[in-house]
C-alpha cells in the first residue's frame, strides 16, 4: 500500500484569509451598489412626489379662487375632494420618505462599520500575521459587523420592495381620483349649462319687446298699439270695417 490517501469526497478546497477578505470586499462592493440603486429610488420618489404635490396643490387653489358664487357649494365640495384624495396622499410621502432614508442611513452605517472591520482586520494581518489572537479577535468583530449589514440590507430590500409596490398603487388610486372627480365636476357643469341653453331658447322675444314698450309707455300705451295695429290692416279689412261702420248707421 503506498502512503497516498484519496481524496475526501465532497470536501471543499481551503480558503485563506486573504481569498475571504477579497471575497467579503467584492461582496461589499456589490451590497453598495445596490444600496445606491435603491437610494436613487427613494431620491426620485421624493423628488416627482414633491414635484406632483405642488402642482395639484396650485391647481386646487386656482380651482378655489375661481369659483362661482352662485355655486360655492358644489365647488367647495370639489375642492375639499381634491384636496382629501389627491393633495393628502401625496403630502404623506413626505412622512414615508423620511422613513425609508432613516432605514437607508442605517442600512448605510452598518456597511461602513463592516468595511471599517474589514479594512482593520487586513491591516492587522499584514501588520501582526503570526498573532492569532489579535487576527481572530479581528474576524470575530467583522463577523459581526457582516452580519448587522447582512440584516439591516435584507430589512432595507424587503421595505424598498414594499415602498415600490405602495408607490406603483397610489400613484394609480391619486391620478384615477383625480381623473374621477374631474369627470364628476365637468359633467355636473355640463347638465347645468344644458338646462341654460335651454332655458335661453325659451325665451319669447315678441312678448318680452311688449313687455318693453309697456314700461316705456305706461299711459298711452294701448291707444298707440290700436293705432298701429289699425294701420298695419290690409285693404280689405280697412274696406270690410268701413261697410260695418256704414251699415250700422243706416240700421240706426
Amino acid at each position: 500500500m503506498s502512503g497516498r490517501q484519496d481524496p475526501v469526497v465532497g470536501s471543499q478546497p481551503r480558503v485563506s484569509g486573504r481569498e475571504r477578505g477579497s471575497m467579503l470586499r467584492h461582496s461589499l462592493e456589490n451590497r453598495d451598489a445596490q444600496t445606491r440603486q435603491l437610494q436613487d429610488a427613494v431620491t426620485n420618489v421624493d423628488k416627482h412626489f414633491g414635484e406632483l404635490c405642488q402642482i395639484f396643490a396650485a391647481y386646487v387653489w386656482k380651482t378655489a379662487r375661481l369659483r362661482d358664487k352662485a355655486d360655492l357649494l358644489v365647488n367647495e365640495i370639489n375642492v375639499e375632494r381634491l384636496e382629501a384624495k389627491v393633495v393628502e396622499p401625496l403630502k404623506a410621502y413626505g412622512t414615508i420618505v423620511k422613513m425609508k432614508r432613516d432605514d437607508l442611513k442605517a442600512t448605510l452605517t452598518a456597511r461602513n462599520r463592516e468595511a471599517k472591520q474589514l479594512t482593520q482586520l487586513e491591516r492587522t494581518r499584514q501588520r501582526n500575521p503570526s498573532d492569532r489572537h489579535v487576527i481572530s479577535q479581528a474576524e470575530t468583530e467583522l463577523q459581526r459587523a457582516t452580519m448587522d449589514a447582512t440584516r439591516t440590507t435584507r430589512h432595507l430590500e424587503e421595505t424598498i420592495d414594499n415602498f415600490e409596490k405602495q408607490k406603483i398603487k397610489d400613484i394609480k388610486t391619486i391620478f384615477s381620483e383625480f381623473i374621477t372627480i374631474e369627470m364628476l365636476f365637468h359633467g355636473k357643469a355640463l347638465e347645468v349649462y344644458t338646462a341654460a341653453y335651454q332655458n335661453i331658447q325659451k325665451i319669447d322675444e315678441e312678448e318680452d319687446l311688449e313687455v318693453f314698450r309697456h314700461s316705456l309707455y305706461p299711459q298711452d300705451y294701448s291707444s298707440r298699439l290700436d293705432i298701429v295695429r289699425a294701420n298695419s290692416k290690409s285693404p280689405l279689412q280697412k274696406s270690410l270695417s268701413a261697410k260695418c261702420v256704414s251699415g250700422t248707421g243706416q240700421t240706426s
